[in-house]
């Protein structure tokens, strides 16, 4: 029988308390559950197996992960994975963010995927060329399908400052690609002066910087509509077998979960590489992330609980993490899926052609039922009137008329919701409140 330290105890007891305090509700055994097997997450190994699923990841995020919708997980993936090419290409795909944290989470905005991809080439020139040519196949052969529609894609850097549209972009920044410029593989802009140029596919190839994909799915299993990324990690490795991250920087494992315990070589060769450091840079980098959502141009304090979240957990700080983890199974966490579903609702009307208007309107529906379910008084009023013009706006659609303003308005009363909810909890945290704080000074 296994004895429970101390002060796990204490620690539950606290959260316990902070929790009816606070009026949020508590599932005390997944409590207990969580806080035992964290505190008892020892070992050789920083990685663990499911031997019944195969998937594979991080001790610390393989405790938030729920099986129950791996199928679900793996028929979205086959959207956005490359695949292998046998002695060229390796490839390893696993969920991220909220999708890996399905025990926590249970109300994801979007299906987040995160993809290690090493290229075996001579050259570093040759393994971009490579890359190059495997990503417009991808997203050639991944434009729309019956139940998906390519949004655009991150891939190269611009060469110089350039005007594109009615948007400037500094030199070095990533370079956005609708379906359209990549099927003709060129982008038009201008140079600062006013002068036509013309940006190749092929041209900003050895500098692919930050590789990302963006897809609208109609998830048949949650019977919505649903954002889906692929974040890829991509490796050069030279004939000497030495890997080198073609964009400088070979991420941490700290928060990924792979679906396939093929990719499990692939994935031990790369981390090998990673440096001593990475715990450390993979917060560093979290702590900054949160430093921006808490302030008043990019306020939002959902995305701020979620990385704290990953912080806490990872710096030893588990009972701040504990008190965050049942944060996210509130009702008012819902408001976070509806934030983000009313842009979803967006781009599948003004982005994409393979979603019928019907379907949209159920989308629409569904959101305000999630409000009605959640809030009452003047909140409800309010966002469900904003939801309800959005849904008229669709209705009657035209081409190129935009329903920005009825977007932004419905999104700016929930995040108001949400920004309180979270702000109110986290705060009356002694614990969250002063790593808060240190943040903004």
């Amino acid at each position: 029988m296994t004895t429970i330290p101390d002060q796990t105890i204490d620690a539950r007891d606290r959260i316990i308390e902070s929790a009816k305090r606070l009026g949020v509700q508590l599932n005390e055994q997944e409590l207990e559950r969580w806080m035992n097997s964290i505190t008892e997450a020892t070992g050789d190994s920083d990685i663990v197996v499911d031997q019944e699923t195969g998937v594979f990841g991080h001790k610390v995020s393989m405790l938030d992960f729920d099986a129950k919708e791996l199928e679900r997980f793996r028929a979205i993936g086959k959207i956005v994975e490359f695949d292998d090419v046998p002695g060229v290409v390796e490839t390893a795909l696993a969920l991220s963010g909220s999708a890996a944290q399905s025990k926590v989470q249970t109300h994801p905005g979007d299906c987040d995927y995160f993809e290690r991809v090493n290229i075996i080439a001579p050259t570093r020139a040759e393994a971009c060329e490579i890359l190059a040519r495997i990503m417009r196949e991808k997203a050639l052969s991944s434009i729309s399908g019956p139940n998906f529609q390519l949004i655009e894609l991150k891939f190269g850097n611009y060469p110089q400052d350039v005007e594109r549209g009615e948007r400037s972009y500094y030199q070095g920044s990533p370079i956005t690609w609708f379906p359209d410029e990549i099927v003709a593989g060129e982008i038009p802009a201008t140079d600062t002066q006013g002068n036509p140029l013309i940006i190749t596919w092929d041209s900003v190839a050895q500098d692919p910087g930050w590789c990302k994909f963006d897809w609208l799915v109609a998830d048949t299993m949650r019977g919505q509509l649903s954002n889906a990324s692929n974040m890829l990690d991509v490796t050069w490795e030279a004939p000497d077998g030495t890997i080198t991250p073609l964009d400088g920087y070979l991420d941490g494992y700290f928060q990924e979960v792979y679906l396939d315990a093929q990719s499990a070589p692939i994935f031990s060769k790369l981390v090998k590489q990673v440096s001593a450091d990475v715990l450390d840079n993979y917060v560093a980098n979290l702590q900054k992330e949160v430093q921006k959502y808490i302030k008043d141009d990019y306020l939002n304090y959902g995305k701020a609980a979620k990385r704290l979240y990953n912080i806490f957990r990872l710096n030893g700080q588990y009972e701040e993490a504990a008190f965050l983890r049942e944060l996210f199974d509130e009702p008012a966490a819902l408001l976070y899926q509806v934030h983000s579903l009313v842009l979803t609702v967006q781009e599948a009307t003004e982005k994409a052609t393979v979603f019928n208007i019907e379907s949209i309107l159920d989308q629409t529906d569904e959101l305000i039922m999630s409000v009605i379910k959640v809030l009452e008084g003047e909140e409800e009023l309010e966002i469900v009137r904003h939801l309800l013009r959005l849904s008229r706006c669709i209705s009657r659609q035209q081409a190129g008329v935009p329903l920005g303003p009825q977007v932004e308005a419905a999104q700016a009363e929930v995040m108001k919701v949400v920004n309180n909810f979270f702000y109110e909890k986290m705060t009356a945290i002694p614990g969250i409140k002063a790593y808060i704080d240190g943040l903004k000074s």
